[in-house]
């Protein structure tokens, strides 16, 4: 007599549920992988846009310290680390390389040829695709539930491995709808905020005309966290109409985002010359000025112009501008109030999702028994460098073993 198919779904087709089915296939189960959108790995898609940073070379230690939970990510990152990605990217026929900022890159930077041969080894493999199936949850019979375009459908499986993703751009799929469906569970979750994003001010309508979209590069941004110290960081940004966003402050992101949470806004200093003292600064703005304008003199003296002499107007006052030791140390410190992260939905990635509280050490939600989490909808988050893909593809892949484990002494059903 034919025994029953062993089935696993998973519900989520960006880069975790994308490993959880590789690993599962490879071990001879059937994997079901269904999706909302009408096409899968839109998100990883858009990761790669402009280069596929896909992990970091930093030593390990290094490397898990950039998460904020590396007490729960750490053993599954030592299974699959930045060296296992790079020996993944290989099997599948792409190369790799380490760039300056020790970051890790296919040979030929690109997503899509990457993306497209990985859903073809995936198809080879047996997995089968179910794409515009939104899943809603479990019907009052146990089984998934799901909208299509033509009905709703029930389906059953042996295990189920959530991978829908956190809250930021929701137009590729990571829509935080699962939310409410696992609270209507009893799964305790944290709220979905945003990180790796930018901030919102309060720039007068002048200077967000004139300089929006300008970089500030090679700035130090300072300022003090949660816990009383000062955090400093040298890096490059950019003006937006209602704020400032890019590399330098995403990285910093979740401290000035839960400074925000605790006080209603932050104030950051940002040293427009930090390869001057204040002292090499002041002695440039004591020369003799003669007839030469401020702005002039500025220009001159510390190549202050464009945007930069633009932030010193905007965050000052009159009377530092008549005060060269107050200028000075304006130039070295200028202070900009900052009140909100930018909508989630604009965020690179979104922190919060299913507590860890909620799992147990494989990943399975402890409220619902064969049914594992993977991915960015758990509640940890990391800078961008490759971090975001790596944990998603560990995550993903631990999720796929513990499921393999679960399934060996199940039958299918609903979950």
């Amino acid at each position: 007599m034919k025994q029953p198919t062993t089935t696993v779904a998973v519900i989520g087709a960006g880069p975790a549920g994308l490993m959880a089915a590789e690993v599962l296939s490879q071990h001879g189960i059937q994997v079901d992988l269904y999706d909302a959108k009408p096409s899968v790995g839109r998100k990883f898609l858009l990761a790669g846009k402009g280069g596929m940073n896909i992990t970091h070379s930093e030593p390990f230690a290094q490397f898990v310290g950039r998460y904020d939970q590396p007490q729960w990510l750490a053993p599954m990152l030592e299974k699959f680390g930045a060296d296992d990605v790079r020996q993944w990217l290989l099997a599948l026929g792409f190369d790799s390389f380490v760039g300056s900022s020790g970051r890790v890159f296919p040979t030929d930077m690109k997503a899509a040829p990457l993306l497209r041969a990985w859903l073809h080894r995936l198809r080879e493999a047996g997995v089968k695709f179910h794409v515009r199936h939104r899943w809603l949850g479990w019907h009052e019979s146990g089984a998934l539930l799901f909208h299509t375009p033509e009905s709703e459908r029930l389906i059953t499986a042996n295990a189920v491995i959530l991978a829908l993703g956190g809250g930021s751009w929701p137009q590729l799929g990571s829509d935080g709808a699962w939310l409410p469906v696992l609270q209507q569970q009893g799964v305790e979750t944290v709220p979905l905020q945003a990180t790796n994003c930018g901030f919102d001010g309060d720039w007068s309508p002048y200077f967000a005309e004139r300089f929006a979209g300008q970089p500030v590069k090679s700035s130090v941004v300072s300022f003090v966290d949660t816990q009383e110290q000062w955090q400093s960081k040298k890096g490059d940004f950019v003006i937006t109409a209602t704020g400032i966003e890019g590399s330098l402050i995403y990285a910093v992101s979740r401290q000035l985002r839960e400074v925000i949470n605790q006080n209603g806004q932050v104030t950051i200093q940002l040293d427009l010359l930090p390869h001057k003292t204040v002292e090499q600064v002041l002695a440039a703005l004591l020369k003799p000025r003669g007839s030469a304008s401020l702005a002039s003199f500025l220009r001159k003296q510390l190549h202050i112009d464009g945007v930069y002499a633009g932030l010193l107007r905007e965050c000052t006052t009159k009377e530092i501008f008549n005060d060269m030791t107050l200028l000075a140390q304006a130039i070295k410190a200028l202070p900009l109030t900052l009140t909100k992260t930018r909508p989630i939905a604009e965020a690179i990635s979104s922190a919060g999702g299913v507590s860890w509280c909620a799992l147990d050490n494989d990943l399975m939600l402890k409220q619902l028994p064969n049914v594992f989490c993977a991915g960015e909808m758990i509640d940890w988050e990391a800078p961008t460098g490759g971090y975001l893909l790596t944990a998603c593809f560990a995550t993903g892949r631990r999720a796929a073993l513990a499921a393999l484990a679960a399934v060996s002494a199940t039958k299918p059903s609903g979950v």
